[in-house]
């Protein structure tokens, strides 16, 4: 399936596996690429150091492309850049900042840039920065999201008409046939990330991924635009804020009541109480736990049966 975005990762199907904090390791990132799409290490939840290990066994475990995801708003990330450069990886997708400030320094590194956005406005920013490409994430995705709320399906076609780089679609994809559905919009890539963490190789603690197996529509909500608007499943913690919500409070309460180290627990230890849960409203579409291969595999079988039946049509 070659097009702009094989080519550029050089990759066999245009299928990105978005890296995620606390779920996205080196399993799941090298899993991904031996399954023939791209996978990407999470660096959000990372120490420096750690982020050298998994890089390090990722590059180990597949002789494929992979790359790493960094939020550019976390501590530490002139330490993470150096590493990236240090260990030889090859593609970076960058978020949660201003993409002039990194990407040039990464291209002259011969470093692909990647960046994720949520609107027209920031996907404009990101091209005029020169990125190689866009990740476009509608509201649907789980974890932190755009402030405006715009779906999918609406934010898709409005930066695909003033885009001329490559165009990667994000937020409630899980399924060929979403995937065949963004493509037909405009975007010539999808990045996938819910899905993965309801895989074998995620490194998220195996009781989250149950309640990802067993969430149903309604169970996410996105909350905290006050301080960075985050999509959760609904649980102890999610109810104790909605309780302070009441209250109108400042955003230092926010944080107080979010505390440190929040999505730690929830995802990669497993409190489901007290633990931060993030995940995408298209949890409510997954139903089994299966190996990075199997969901790859079924994702581009569905994606060529849903394209032959429209031919058909």
């Amino acid at each position: 399936m070659p097009n702009r975005i094989t080519e550029l990762f050089n990759i066999d199907h245009p299928i990105i596996q978005a890296g995620m904090i606390w779920n996205s390791g080196w399993r799941l990132a090298s899993a991904a690429s031996n399954a023939g799409i791209l996978g990407l290490i999470g660096a959000g939840s990372m120490y420096p150091e750690v982020l050298r290990e998994h890089i390090q066994k990722c590059k180990k475990a597949t002789d494929k492309p992979f790359g790493v995801n960094v939020p550019m708003l976390y501590p530490n990330i002139e330490e993470i850049m150096d590493i990236i450069v240090e260990e030889g990886v090859k593609i970076v997708f960058t978020s949660a900042g201003n993409p002039k400030t990194w990407t040039k320094w990464l291209q002259d590194k011969g470093i692909t840039v990647v960046h994720v956005v949520s609107s027209v406005k920031f996907a404009l920013k990101a091209q005029d920065a020169g990125v190689d490409a866009i990740v476009a994430e509608g509201f649907e995705a789980g974890g932190h999201n755009g402030r405006d709320e715009t779906t999918t399906l609406t934010l898709i076609p409005m930066v695909k008409e003033h885009l001329r780089i490559p165009l990667i679609a994000a937020g409630g994809i899980a399924t060929g046939r979403a995937m065949l559905a963004c493509m037909v919009l405009g975007a010539d890539g999808v990045q996938v990330g819910s899905r993965f963490v309801a895989s074998e190789e995620s490194s998220a603690h195996q009781a989250f991924k149950k309640v990802v197996v067993d969430a149903k529509e309604g169970d996410t909500q996105l909350t905290l635009k006050e301080l960075a608007p985050v999509r959760l499943i609904k649980n102890k913690f999610y109810n104790e804020l909605q309780e302070l919500y009441k209250t109108a409070p400042t955003p230092e309460q926010l944080k107080e009541l979010l505390g440190r180290a929040r999505a730690k627990r929830g995802m990669f230890e497993g409190d489901l109480d007290d633990g931060e849960l993030e995940i995408g409203q298209i949890s409510g579409l997954i139903h089994d736990i299966k190996p990075v291969a199997t969901i790859v595999k079924d994702i581009l079988a569905e994606f060529q049966e849903a394209k032959q039946s429209i031919t058909v049509l």
